[in-house]
């Protein structure tokens, strides 16, 4: 049987960084106020002519070199995006060509928040089948390009980045342990992005429908914070593992309340939460494998190590991956 093992890691966000006190030049809001709720200093935001694609192709580099894989060794490539420059192209399709993965298929996942964690948990199903090998997952997002910087309830949320793993098929036993993805597309408007077509939920049909993020945010902290508890329990249940088994909680990191919440109802002490909102925001899909590679490149995170990866985002769809670093 084949287990599907994470060997390598990598991250990419943008030079140009957004602080509280330039926002509040831009919108009205409060420096103090937003670190104090939102947990966040400053966040990465890209230029005019920086795209996801750029992010996503130099931590998909990153990730292949860490490896010490050959990139025509990747037979498979997964991007989660709701960001992407094209909606074709694929941008796991860019990433392709720009990696020379010449050899992997691709395409682009769109989950929103979670959808890193549905990226590995498709890797390890296509690897458990026997269908791949080697497979490059990314989270990239390019997210301050859809919010709507007169909205300060939004836009002093998100910045831009990319995380990527090569995820790898091993006979050895480990690697990705337990997972579970749920959603409700009931409460769709609540959090949306809407498309080319502006097609919202009918509730919102005679509402001006910028092409900006919208999000009540009290009714999707409420429905974060259970979904990623009953997530993150479910997983350990599953698995037999418990919170002290685990080396460290990986939130998506949206909000530090949401956080925090979610770390105390799922019984793990804040020191064993790796938390990055302060410096990046909410980069959607890209948070956890953001927050992986700092704590893997500076050893807070080592071989043999017992992760938990738990998000939420828009749907509304949640999951939990629980994993061995490799």
């Amino acid at each position: 049987m084949n287990y599907a093992h994470l060997i390598g890691v990598g991250a990419a966000v943008p030079k140009n960084v957004l602080t509280n006190a330039d926002l509040e030049k831009m919108v009205d809001t409060d420096s103090e106020w937003i670190e104090t709720r939102a947990g966040i200093k400053e966040r990465h935001k890209s230029d005019d002519d920086e795209w996801v694609s750029d992010l996503a192709i130099e931590a998909s580099k990153k990730a292949i070199e860490h490896s010490g894989m050959d990139p025509e060794d990747i037979d498979l490539i997964i991007c989660a995006t709701v960001t992407g420059d094209t909606t074709m192209p694929s941008i796991a399709s860019m990433i392709q060509y720009y990696t020379g993965a010449k050899n992997a298929g691709a395409f682009d996942l769109g989950a929103a928040c979670p959808g890193f964690l549905y990226g590995l948990n498709t890797a390890n199903a296509y690897i458990k089948a026997d269908l791949a090998k080697n497979i490059l997952v990314i989270g990239a997002e390019t997210t301050t390009k859809v919010v709507d910087y007169t909205d300060r309830g939004t836009c002093i949320l998100f910045g831009d980045g990319a995380g990527a793993v090569v995820v790898s098929a091993s006979e050895e036993d480990g690697g990705i342990i337990q997972s579970y993805t749920g959603g409700d597309g009931s409460l769709g408007n609540l959090l949306y992005l809407p498309g080319m077509r502006q097609r919202v939920p009918v509730s919102l049909e005679k509402d001006p429908i910028p092409l900006y993020v919208k999000m009540a945010g009290n009714e999707v902290y409420k429905y974060a914070v259970k979904s990623m508890v009953d997530s993150a329990k479910k997983v350990l249940k599953d698995s037999g593992y418990t919170p002290d088994d685990v080396k460290y909680l990986i939130p998506h990191q949206a909000n530090i309340r949401i956080i925090e919440a979610t770390a105390k109802r799922s019984g793990f002490p804040m020191d064993k939460v790796l938390v990055n909102i302060d410096r990046y925001g909410n980069t959607s899909s890209a948070t956890i494998p953001l927050a992986l590679n700092e704590a893997v490149k500076d050893g807070r995170i080592g071989k043999g190590d017992l992760l938990l990866g738990v998000s939420f985002g828009s749907g509304f769809s949640w999951g939990a991956v629980l994993f061995r670093w490799n």
